[in-house]
């Protein structure tokens, strides 16, 4: 059954469909990698992939092409129509399974992947144990779960400008313009990621916090910070206002260069499972 937490998301992704790629995907970690470039790599042996809320495909695109070769099955499946309408018209994926669905209620056999990763998308759904329970039916025994989950920011630079300015309109917005909460919050922890993925056949997490240094021209910056989905319901006023007042802050702290430090953290949890059939 659809929530209405679905609902929000699947709306907001149907009017800013890529709003996550475009906002992290030119992040670089301190060796140089994107997150989505990291979760490849946590997969690098794996032939069947599953990417667990896809979105417009970028990181099912990186599976591709990736220096250790394609997987021989490779699928998506995310909530919004929109946003795989994208990923199909990406080079690579032709042969994609791209499949519009939930998490909670995986329209894959048993055992069909032996690896599955999800990015900036898993502490977003509800019903985190059947998430987990689907996850490991899916997966082979042995298979490898690799997940990048928010973390928050990196430090007093520009993320952390605009929450402080953000916040307090985000908590003042009318009822109608506030969004449902999201996901569940144990997701965003190891111990809370270990008590929903082990009861459902999960090792312990490997747990890391990655840096991602989002540095960029001001117009970029604001497309990053801008993927709040609070702002999505928010009347165009207040939120024209919140980027002025935003950008003149951004203004004040800009590298010689003219580009603005940005930087926000990443959690990458990688847990071995899975229960096939």
């Amino acid at each position: 059954m659809t929530t209405l937490q679905e609902e929000f998301l699947r709306t907001f992704h149907a009017v800013h469909p890529s709003v996550t790629a475009r906002a992290m995907a030119h992040g670089k970690s301190a060796d140089g990698r994107s997150s989505y470039e990291l979760l490849r790599d946590r997969v690098s042996a794996c032939d069947r992939v599953l990417d667990l809320g896809c979105g417009d495909g970028l990181l099912l695109e990186l599976l591709a092409a990736r220096p250790t070769g394609a997987p021989s099955v490779l699928a998506g499946l995310d909530l919004s129509a929109e946003e795989l309408a994208l990923a199909r018209r990406r080079p690579g994926l032709g042969r994609t399974d791209l499949r519009v669905g939930r998490a909670q209620q995986l329209s894959f056999s048993d055992a069909q992947f032996d690896g599955c990763v999800s990015h900036m998308a898993l502490m977003l759904m509800s019903e985190a144990e059947r998430v987990a329970a689907e996850v490991a039916r899916v997966l082979a025994p042995g298979g490898t779960l690799a997940v990048a989950l928010g973390a928050g920011v990196a430090g007093g630079e520009a993320c952390e400008s605009f929450l402080r300015l953000a916040r307090p309109l985000f908590e003042a917005a009318p009822a109608a313009q506030q969004i449902p909460p999201l996901g569940d919050p144990r997701l965003r922890t190891r111990d809370g990621f270990d008590a929903v993925f082990r009861p459902a056949g999960f090792a312990p997490a490997e747990w890391e916090t990655v840096r991602l240094d989002l540095t960029g021209p001001l117009e970029r910056v604001w497309r990053t910070v801008g993927t709040y989905y609070d702002l999505g319901p928010l009347d165009p006023a207040v939120t024209a206002e919140l980027r002025a007042r935003f950008e003149a802050e951004a203004a004040a702290m800009a590298l010689p260069d003219g580009r603005i430090p940005c930087g926000m953290k990443v959690h990458l949890a990688t847990a071995v499972g899975g229960r096939g059939a």
